[in-house]
């Protein structure tokens, strides 16, 4: 069973990258804010209050988030699975572990990837434009980014420094497929 976290700011190219690793090894891509975006339009209370907590650029609850990527990896992720946007916060990297444990499955791989905020800025302001985003505003995108900087990096950092013998940095700057053939090297050298 191949499972797979990726991390990195909002805008990096996480969810870019699980999907064409998704594709290449056939598995599986939990992306919770692809999710969340799916949840807020069904328009009943709980998308209201995704939607007003998202366009705000703040992190959903840990309970939600939780409960959502608990019943993907029960019900969709027999054969593994690929992680984009979880775990954000170190309460939930703890309630992934403990789920991992429990059904004694290892971590494959980790991907961090690393990249300047002034790029970060242009991609996310040209993808609100291509994908029609209501999370991707200028002002949002600050909070989104300070978000990640005060908890998800956190995250990031105790995966880093407990897996390092799986846990990958990768520089987000290059172009997507020389990214993509980047992860792919690393998937086949082990």
């Amino acid at each position: 069973m191949t499972s797979i976290i990726f991390f990195g700011p909002p805008g990096a190219g996480k969810g870019t990258q699980a999907k064409k690793i998704s594709t290449f090894l056939n598995l599986p891509h939990i992306s919770t804010g692809d999710v969340l975006r799916s949840k807020i339009k069904q328009n009943d209370q709980l998308a209201l209050e995704l939607k007003k907590i998202m366009t705000s650029g703040k992190l959903v609850s840990d309970e939600i988030l939780n409960k959502i990527v608990l019943d993907k990896l029960l019900n969709d992720c027999r054969s593994g699975f690929i992680l984009d946007g979880y775990p954000r916060t170190l309460h939930q990297s703890q309630f992934l572990n403990d789920f991992l444990e429990q059904s004694k499955i290892k971590l494959s791989y980790i991907f961090n990837i690393d990249i300047d905020f002034k790029i970060l800025e242009e991609r996310i302001l040209k993808r609100s434009k291509e994908e029609n985003r209501d999370d991707d505003d200028i002002d949002v995108i600050k909070v989104r980014y300070q978000a990640y900087l005060d908890t998800t990096q956190k995250v990031s950092d105790h995966y880093m420094e407990n897996n390092k013998d799986i846990f990958y940095n990768i520089h987000g700057d290059d172009k997507i497929d020389e990214i993509t053939n980047k992860i792919i090297k690393i998937l086949k050298n082990d």
